[in-house]
């Protein structure tokens, strides 16, 4: 088998997004590998994660010296996350091999990433109704109170999916950190996600290694393409607001997952097209909110000074 070039600069695109946001690798790569590669579901699920034990921590490094990793949280997410990634792999083998199978872990991706495409949106809620902006802040991390408990749930949760499907140390992960934990600012999420997907997906890939359907020629393929794409896109995470970028990913994996379930492409295109437009709307009616919330405050000011509110909207303007 030749080397695939293109299946290499498509990791590069997702490991961009990885780097950029924390999400998507598994979440964009193994449905890649099964949609326009024609990988089956249990081998790019093996592949995929063996290629991210390498591409994870050229990532987590750049966050790492960029100051934007809370290590106590990393800590606790890895004691539940590690060992329950090694037995999602066991549990994948115990289901055995066929089309059965295949089809099972197939809606199980699809289920996984449906989850992931609205913890994306609730993430953005969130972040809307804290005033900060997806994917900006200024490295300095917040203090926090950890809940052990809760977080090593998370880590059991997360690294059990992982396991399965690949899906979900992105995904999951840092969606339920962030309910956890909403002091910790966007890119701080980032890294402290992709720090705890290191062992999390080393245990999974040695699973995969030894009782999964691991195939060279599609890891090396994806390592090509990752490496160089998660480490462009971790190093302009801190700087680049991750808004769009995040919209534009819950359609992907909306679409991924439509797929998963065997779903046609004429109604997975209607499914978007119906999306976007109520994503559109959405925004234009959240901006037209804050836009009449911003404009308040002058016009109670005109008020007091006896001023038209377009009057003191042109001296605030001037001024």
């Amino acid at each position: 088998m030749d080397f695939d070039w293109t299946m290499a600069l498509g990791s590069f695109l997702v490991a961009i997004v990885v780097g950029l946001t924390g999400m998507g690798g598994g979440a964009l790569m193994t449905p890649m590998l099964v949609t326009f590669f024609g990988v089956s579901p249990l081998a790019a699920v093996s592949s995929d994660l063996v290629a991210a034990a390498v591409m994870k921590p050229v990532g987590s490094a750049v966050h790492y010296r960029q100051g934007t990793i809370n290590m106590r949280l990393v800590g606790w997410l890895c004691a539940g996350s590690v060992p329950a990634a090694f037995c999602g792999v066991l549990l994948a083998r115990a289901l055995g091999h066929g089309d059965g199978v295949e089809n099972l872990i197939s809606k199980a991706m699809g289920v996984a990433l449906l989850i992931a495409a609205g913890g994306l949106v609730v993430r953005g809620l969130l972040a809307r109704r804290d005033g900060g902006r997806p994917g900006t802040g200024d490295g300095e991390a917040p203090e926090i109170r950890i809940r052990p408990l809760p977080t090593v749930l998370i880590g059991l949760v997360g690294g059990l999916v992982v396991g399965i499907t690949s899906v979900g140390s992105g995904s999951l992960i840092i969606v339920a950190l962030l309910a956890l934990y909403p002091a910790l600012k966007a890119n701080q999420l980032v890294g402290t996600d992709l720090l705890q997907a290191v062992p999390l997906v080393f245990a999974a890939a040695l699973g995969h290694l030894l009782f999964g359907d691991f195939q060279m020629q599609v890891t090396a393929a994806l390592l090509v393409g990752s490496i160089p794409g998660v480490y462009l896109g971790s190093k302009i995470s801190s700087r680049a607001p991750g808004g769009l970028i995040r919209r534009v990913l819950a359609l992907v994996l909306v679409a991924s997952s439509l797929k998963m379930f065997g779903v046609g492409a004429i109604p997975i295109a209607w499914t978007l097209v119906v999306l976007a437009a109520g994503t559109v709307a959405f925004w234009l009616a959240g901006r037209r909110r804050a836009d009449r919330a911003g404009n308040e405050p002058a016009a109670a000011d005109a008020q007091r000074q006896g001023r038209t509110p377009a009057a003191a909207s042109a001296d605030e303007y001037v001024s």
